[in-house]
């Protein structure tokens, strides 16, 4: 273990740390107004990528705000006014010519559906009003270079942008500490039953019954190899069904098989409530510090839902890979629009990350 000289240090950020004096040095970059004047943001154009942050020498990410607005009223036709998911926040480590974190803006917050709304965990929130202000609190070691982007897929709307990306500069970046990675899947619709083929079920056949002993078709939150640990996801779920009859979307255990191991893993759940911490078909908004549901849908479970689970004092290690599903409803029967953030750690920048065209990423209406 290399001790560095203002480097990452044995100290967390708790309340009983604060007393701890240190010896790096805090920095930002910010989208401030170089003239002196208050045009503080940036004037983001339809297909314009902006480079927020070119960070080099090492440290340590510690704090992202971030604001986003039209910068015309908006009429309500807009082809843009899924900006949120047209957006796309784009990180680099170390020189590394991939990204680590590859996310549509509002997703990558906590929040899908590329929708805003008041809550708190804590590595994430977004604050009044009305959500706008997001905030991300996870630390982000780098041991060279941090590269941070944001790509604009707009086609009309030029939008002002805000930013604080707040940092610790170190000498040097001790051994041991993983590279942040977030990313973001969709499978609209997942392949469950769909209206016509449940029409035959009733309804606590397609909810509750049938065998799932191996986990195929369970939706995936996150596919990596490497050795890191797994720290959290958001889920967004736009149910699909449209029936008077009772329409819970959950019943989806979750499933985390780590280094290849076979089925049943050794994190096997018992429902996509569960998973999330909550129980009983929950239908009301909530935030904790690790667990809450930000968009609880309509009557019946109807419409856009999401919900996070953040593993901060239970993070998943890996050694050479892991995977992350859930089930779509029991033994994957649901046929609903499915999408996901997954946020991790690993010892070095992944190669893989990709995202789903612009078209593809676009939320329902509910």
């Amino acid at each position: 273990m290399v001790t560095a000289l203002g480097g990452y240090g044995p100290y967390g950020s708790s309340l009983r740390d604060l007393p701890r004096l240190r010896t790096h040095r805090r920095l930002r970059a910010s989208s401030w107004d170089r003239s002196g004047g208050n045009e503080d943001r940036l004037t983001l154009h339809p297909g314009e990528t902006v480079e927020l942050a070119d960070l080099r020498g090492a440290g340590s990410i510690n704090h992202i705000w971030m604001t986003v607005a039209p910068r015309d009223a908006p009429s309500p036709d807009s082809a843009d006014r899924d900006f949120l998911r047209k957006l796309v926040l784009a990180v680099y480590w170390d020189d590394s010519p991939h990204p680590s974190v590859l996310v549509p803006l509002g997703d990558f917050f906590g929040v899908g559906h590329g929708r805003t709304v008041n809550y708190a965990s804590a590595p994430l929130q977004m604050s009044p009003q009305d959500g706008k202000a997001l905030n991300s609190f996870f630390h982000m070691p780098f041991a060279t270079r941090a590269r941070f982007e944001i790509i604009s897929e707009c086609a009309d709307e030029v939008l002002w942008f805000y930013y604080y990306i707040d940092y610790d500069a170190f000498d040097l970046l001790e051994d041991g500490l993983g590279r942040f990675h977030a990313s973001w899947n969709r499978e609209n619709p997942t392949a469950g039953l769909d209206e016509t083929t449940a029409a035959g079920l009733t309804n606590s056949q397609l909810l509750f019954e049938g065998p799932n002993l191996t986990g195929d078709g369970n939706y995936t939150i996150l596919e990596t190899t490497g050795r890191g640990h797994y720290v959290g996801c958001v889920l967004n779920v736009t149910n699909l069904r449209h029936t008077a009859e009772w329409n819970w979307y959950g019943e989806g255990d979750d499933m985390i098989f780590v280094d290849g191991e076979a089925w049943p893993p050794s994190l096997h759940g018992t429902g996509t409530e569960d998973y999330f911490n909550t129980a009983w078909c929950p239908s009301e908004s909530y935030s904790a510090p690790y667990h809450g549901i930000t968009l609880p849908g309509g009557e019946n479970w109807s419409g856009q839902v999401s919900t996070y689970r953040f593993h901060i004092e239970d993070p998943v290690p890996f050694t050479t890979s892991i995977r992350v599903t859930i089930e779509h409803g029991h033994a994957n029967r649901r046929s609903d629009d499915l999408s996901s953030t997954a946020y991790w750690y690993q010892e070095f920048p992944a190669e893989h990350l990709t995202l789903a065209p612009v078209g593809q990423r676009l939320p329902r209406l509910g």
